[in-house]
């Protein structure tokens, strides 16, 4: 799973937050933004994705309102 594509993805959409990949084969990560902006990350995280990566599953937990963004970007953790 290329990071670079998520990457490029959340700032043309205007989120912040990050992805990692994990050691399970697997991507982990935050975003935050405007709720259509986030539902967009979403829908492109589930059915589009990096060009090389397989999406079996997508699980989206945790979701709130929040009243201020924690991230001022969109990185990779490793």
């Amino acid at each position: 799973f290329s990071n670079q594509y998520t990457e490029e993805e959340a700032r043309k959409l205007g989120v912040v937050g990050w992805v990692k990949n994990t050691s399970q084969g697997t991507v982990t990560g935050q975003v935050q933004g405007p709720e259509d902006k986030v539902n967009a990350m979403k829908s492109w995280l589930s059915k589009i994705g990096s060009p090389s990566s397989r999406i079996d599953r997508t699980n989206f937990s945790n979701e709130k309102e929040i009243s201020k963004l924690d991230f001022s970007g969109f990185s990779t953790r490793y």
